[in-house]
């Protein structure tokens, strides 16, 4: 056999191999990161507002096309553009950037106004609350928050933090589970997302079926903490991210119920019977009600306003 001949079949190999035209056509993200010059807490940023679009692999994962990497370089002063709106802040740099007291710009936070969109514990074991800066800016030139960036905090707010008032755990958990919502489009997936905030009881409740809370723990996202399972940061991290008051607790166990029949639509879970009950589980009442955030976009229930939000 010539070289020619060689050559021409390894090509045609290439062409017609599995999966060959999505690695021409896409990249995996560690791919990505380095074509569109981000570090990694940017570009994971980046995915999880929607400002750079994935689409699943085709043996797992995720991965970004060439034609939205060419889209998103495109854009107006890049990369500068893209790293200003993934900026995030904490308490003393967003107290600095609003005008206002470290201790005013917290109380913001602890009453929903600012919402964090991450957290990480220093050295001391302490959660350290991240905000996007571009909504800090928002807030800060927002005219009607002009008494709250200079007067006295009116009283039923005061009420309410000396109650003990603190919404930045229950916000990020709102705002984690519409990003990741938007990473999956399997609906067992979703549907795990949803019973990762619960209390394992809560979720055994919830979902009678044992072969059912299986899967859902198979697919169960983590949370990345330093430590072994029982360790204070561990500890920590689940108090975060645990819904721990009865509204939000009733609203994720209906949301669950609601992904779990259409979960059963998709697919059985694997080991459980293929019929199930079209109905919420375990006596799940139906209750719904909004994340409390600063902006609420919807009182459907969270998981359809997360799930119209990753359309």
């Amino acid at each position: 056999m010539s070289g020619n001949t060689i050559t021409s079949t390894a090509a045609e190999a290439t062409r017609t191999a599995p999966g060959a035209a999505s690695r021409r056509t896409s990249l995996a993200l560690s791919g990505a990161v380095r074509e569109l010059d981000l570090r990694r807490g940017e570009f994971e940023l980046a995915v999880q507002l929607g400002y750079v679009r994935t689409v699943p692999g085709e043996t797992g994962g995720r991965r970004v096309t060439r034609a939205e990497l060419d889209r998103v370089r495109g854009g107006e002063d890049f990369p500068d553009s893209l790293r200003k709106r993934v900026e995030v802040m904490g308490t003393r740099d967003g107290a600095a950037l609003m005008g206002v007291s470290p201790a005013r710009f917290t109380r913001f936070a602890r009453l929903g106004l600012i919402v964090p969109v991450k957290w990480y514990l220093n050295r001391y074991q302490a959660v350290v609350w991240l905000y996007l800066a571009e909504e800090l800016r928002q807030f800060a030139t927002g005219e009607a928050n002009a008494p709250l960036l200079a007067g006295r905090t009116p009283q039923g707010l005061r009420d309410q933090l000396d109650g003990g008032l603190d919404l930045r755990p229950r916000n990020w958990r709102g705002r984690h589970l519409g990003f990741r919502l938007r990473e999956t489009d399997d609906l067992w997936a979703k549907a795990a997302v949803v019973a990762s905030h619960l209390d394992p009881a809560q979720v055994e409740e919830t979902v009678r079926d044992p072969y059912e809370r299986a899967e859902l723990y198979r697919l169960r996202p983590t949370q990345a903490v330093p430590g072994s399972p029982d360790s204070p940061a561990a500890r920590i991290a689940a108090r975060i991210t645990t819904a721990d008051d009865d509204d939000e607790i009733g609203w994720l166990r209906a949301d669950l119920a609601q992904a779990l029949v259409e979960a059963r639509r998709y697919r059985p879970a694997p080991g459980a019977p293929s019929a199930q009950p079209a109905g919420p589980p375990g006596g799940v009442s139906a209750r719904q009600g909004p994340p409390m955030r600063a902006d609420p976009t919807s009182s459907r229930g969270m998981f359809g306003w997360l799930r119209r939000g990753s359309s």
